[in-house]
């Protein structure tokens, strides 16, 4: 089989080309964490009743961004 042909053999069966030839993927991305991911460790190391606070406030935004959505308003 020509190489030309492994990215068209790679999209028809869902897979890397990588995976094709047994090659094994790269070491994953390192970096500083995201600044959501940052402030979720933080939030687990709350006590309980301030966690509580903290997903009580999350949930209501959320709920009403849902709303908006489905009203087809914007901010």
């Amino acid at each position: 089989m020509p190489a030309s042909a492994l990215p068209e053999l790679s999209r028809v069966l869902g897979v890397s080309v990588e995976n094709l030839i047994g090659a094994e993927p790269g070491p994953a991305k390192r970096g500083p964490k995201p600044k959501l991911q940052q402030q979720l460790e933080e939030l687990s190391r709350l006590p309980k009743p301030k966690k509580k606070f903290v997903m009580e406030m999350i949930d209501t935004v959320l709920a009403q961004e849902g709303q908006r959505g489905q009203r087809g308003t914007t901010p």
